[in-house]
């Protein structure tokens, strides 16, 4: 009956271990990335003992508890509205490197960037790495992403009917960069040359009334040729080098009679004014992405993740974060690649607990535990009334 007795205490203790577990996912309901555990029970060891009949009889010695298990599965992903909110539809974790160089693992995506410009985990300040246009691993930085550089004007394009009938045309606001990114306005002017040659007309840049270029293009059935569609001229900004420019004619642009009225006009061109950083973002990807006030967009490292081969080489460390465990390598990747789910930007995972499965489990801890209890208080009154015997 002493034995009866421990078997009773191991059930309650496994319980008691098993309700705590229960309390811990329910804690954490709602805490964003946080993956649920279950508690493993199993048999203790078992004594044999002869029977009637030469037959042994095994007693077995109670409850033992084999370890926790954590769940992967994947929570609710959630809008926040934060921009440096991040969370992971499908395998892989957010790879980390804490204050003493140590990889630790997150499925919460609570980040930011910090007064020097590293993307951090909100809670802990550790840094976010991510792989470099090289493919090296280090950490995520808008060093070098803070400013956009100028563009020079390499190619201007142009659209519209250039009536052929007309002596000359002159376009106003032609604007271009330098080499610096600033803006120059200069003017195109085209001189009908039909008298001495069908079809060619004199094509003059002008800055401030003064010509800087000049060249000529020629139209064939009311088309540019094919040698002089793209002209290519020399102009050299006040106080700058000199620099090519391209004057693109070769879509869209004809030369046939409408009278005095030309319709032609400069649609677009490639250079652009230094920008600063107005915006950063990461795509699906995983890659971040900074747009600048001039327009532009340039791209920087891409999101590190880790996915473990097997639940057994994970490691809770709490705080929602994860390391490697029992010696076994993680894999690395990045997102969208080699098995690895894709980034979703403004939204983090919630808790992956099933309220409705840990109350279940809670009742079953409870009948448990009371069965345990009872266990014990029988074979107590058992002990007491043989106690009595002897009395008597």
């Amino acid at each position: 009956m002493l034995d009866s007795i421990h078997v009773g205490v191991t059930g309650l203790l496994g319980h008691q271990q098993g309700l705590r577990v229960i309390a811990n996912n329910t804690a954490n309901m709602n805490t964003p990335g946080y993956k649920s555990s279950t508690l493993a029970f199993s048999d203790l060891f078992y004594a044999n003992s002869p029977g009637a009949g030469g037959n042994t009889v095994q007693l077995g010695h109670g409850l033992n508890t084999a370890g926790t298990h954590l769940n992967f599965r994947q929570g609710e992903l959630r809008q926040t509205g934060g921009e440096f909110d991040l969370a992971m539809d499908g395998d892989g974790l957010f790879m980390l490197r804490n204050a003493q160089g140590q990889a630790r693992y997150t499925r919460a995506g609570e980040f930011q960037f910090n007064g020097d410009g590293a993307f951090v985990n909100r809670a802990d300040g550790s840094k976010v790495m991510g792989f470099d246009a090289s493919g090296k691993l280090g950490d995520i930085t808008i060093d070098g992403l803070r400013l956009s550089a100028g563009k020079a004007t390499g190619t201007a394009r142009f659209t519209g009917n250039l009536s052929s009938t007309a002596p000359e045309q002159t376009l106003g606001a032609v604007k271009v960069f330098d080499a610096l990114g600033q803006e120059h306005t200069l003017s195109a002017k085209f001189t009908n040359t039909e008298a001495t040659r069908p079809g060619s007309w004199k094509v003059e840049l002008l800055e401030a009334g003064s010509s800087v270029a000049s060249t000529e293009i020629v139209f064939v059935d009311g088309k540019p040729t094919a040698e002089t569609g793209k002209l290519t001229v020399s102009y050299t900004p006040a106080g700058r080098a000199a620099q090519q420019l391209v004057l693109d004619f070769s879509a869209d642009v004809t030369s046939f009679a409408s009278g005095s009225l030309s319709t032609l006009a400069m649609t677009s061109q490639d250079g652009f004014a230094p920008g600063s950083l107005t915006k950063v973002a990461f795509d699906a990807a995983g890659t971040l992405v900074a747009t600048y006030s001039n327009g532009q967009t340039a791209k920087g490292s891409r999101l590190a993740l880790g996915r473990f081969p097997t639940p057994d080489a994970v490691q809770d460390l709490g705080g929602n974060l994860f390391a490697e465990a029992g010696g076994i390598p993680w894999q690395q990747g990045v997102a969208g690649e080699t098995g690895f789910g894709s980034v979703r930007s403004g939204m983090l995972e919630m808790s992956n607990v099933d309220l409705s499965r840990e109350f279940s489990d809670l009742v079953v801890m409870q009948r448990g535990y009371q069965a345990a209890s009872q266990v014990i208080s029988t074979a107590n009154d058992m002990i007491q009334e043989l106690f009595g015997m002897k009395h008597k």
